[in-house]
């Protein structure tokens, strides 16, 4: 009975969230309770939410003052130099002007908001793809693959998801897929080396200047703090150490992080308040997303359907199979992003399949590894699902299947590439 309500749920959800009937947010709260009622558990649904949220509470700090960090650090200019030497560098030649698009967007999608990433980096270099007459699928595909490897930081959607549908942290989630990461950001660097080759034999070098001041708008300028760079930079440097070391819990360093940069580099309360405005919409997005995840998740938990799911699917998988789950789960991510929302995977599909493999004695923790490697991270600036795929090929000024087309066999690389380094490096088992 328990698992048939609890796939009930999930089809529910997936239906509803798919097909534009709901939006997720009013799909996470709402879907769970009909069929937590039907399953008797009436009186037990409010302190079954309330546990949910505070399982989630601490990733919903952290990755809303995560947006508001590097929000603000873009605001002040701290990736301006890296920039505008950047694009100084490449002068007029093709290979390294998409090297240098991957370099540039590896830096800006440090914020984790792909929507933000794609309009920074795109209206800074369409210009020069214009100028020097380059195929704009290979500016619309190096910065997808450069903003889908990046959005694996635990402040992006998939692995915030991933944490808060697991109740785990970023140090037993996402700090055993930090070799990983770094093998697929080597790998995006290869691929775009590989793709400006190209665009260098048939377009050749020509002579090119760039003036990356003229690229700002009147509001940006304004909010640049280029006398407080190496502050930033010292500022961004620890808070990445410490996040790596473990220190402190991470939304305690976010929460101090932002604090310390919004008080240096904006100190008076209107500036302040203007940079908190500009970021509000991506942080409550994001954070009340997280919320109302932690109502469905701590339903389907306390109700006991996620356990009686896994044991369904446990009688029915086969036991040579079962062994290969992790690997399973990362071979398919990237492709599935073309079929699920992060929503839909993360919190239908992802509990079930953690709780399925815990059942064969594999770590669950290890299924949110395995699908951080691709599903909604590599594949997300490929997929139909997420609107800022279209501010993407919309500012490129490319169709969408001409760049799925282009890109697809690189993003999909990308996540082969991470599966084979955390196979060795042990984040997941075969």
């Amino acid at each position: 009975m328990l698992a048939l309500l609890g796939f009930l749920t999930v089809a529910g959800f997936l239906y509803l969230i798919m097909s534009k009937r709901l939006s997720v947010l009013v799909a996470l709260i709402t879907v769970p309770v009909p069929f937590a009622l039907i399953g008797g558990f009436g009186p037990e649904i409010g302190s079954m939410m309330l546990e949910g949220i505070k399982k989630v509470a601490p990733t919903g700090i952290m990755v809303a003052f995560a947006v508001l960090y590097f929000g603000l650090m873009i605001d002040a200019g701290l990736f301006d130099p890296i920039i505008s030497r950047t694009m100084r560098l490449v002068k007029g030649d093709p290979l390294k002007v998409v090297v240098g698009t991957a370099i540039i967007t590896l830096i800006v999608a440090l914020d984790g908001d792909g929507a933000s990433t794609f309009m920074i980096t795109i209206s800074a270099l369409l210009p020069l793809y214009k100028r020097l007459k380059m195929n704009p699928l290979v500016l619309s595909g190096v910065v997808a693959l450069g903003a889908g490897v990046m959005n694996i930081a635990p402040w992006g959607g998939p692995t915030a998801r991933a944490m808060t549908t697991l109740h785990a942290d970023a140090s037993q989630l996402f700090n055993p897929v930090i070799p990983a990461m770094i093998a697929g950001i080597v790998w995006v660097l290869i691929a775009s080396y590989l793709l400006g080759k190209k665009e260098r034999q048939r377009l050749g070098v020509v002579d090119f200047h760039y003036d990356h001041a003229g690229e700002l708008s009147e509001e940006q300028a304004s909010a640049r703090r280029p006398h407080l760079f190496w502050f930033n930079v010292l500022l961004t440097a620890a808070l990445l150490i410490a996040l790596v070391s473990g220190i402190l819990p991470l939304p305690v360093l976010f929460m101090v992080a932002f604090a310390v940069a919004l008080f240096v580099n904006y100190p008076h309360p209107d500036e302040q308040h203007r940079r908190l405005v500009s970021h509000a919409g991506n942080v409550v997005m994001v954070s009340t997303m997280i919320f109302a995840a932690g109502i469905f998740t701590g339903i389907l938990t306390g109700t006991k359907m996620i356990d009686g799911m896994a044991a369904a699917l446990v009688s029915i998988i086969p036991e040579w199979l079962a062994a290969h789950l992790p690997v399973l789960v990362a071979v398919t991510s990237m492709p599935l992003s073309l079929v699920f929302t992060p929503d839909a995977y993360y919190f239908g599909v992802l509990p079930v399949m953690s709780q399925t493999a815990s059942s064969f004695g594999i770590d669950p923790i290890e299924i949110g590894r395995a699908a951080i490697l691709g599903q909604m991270t590599t594949g997300f600036p490929l997929s139909p699902l997420t609107a800022s795929t279209f501010i993407l090929v919309g500012m490129s000024g490319v169709e969408l299947g001409d760049h799925q087309r282009f890109i697809f066999k690189w993003a999909f690389g990308t996540t082969i590439v991470m599966t084979i380094v955390a196979l060795l490096t042990g984040a997941i088992s075969l």
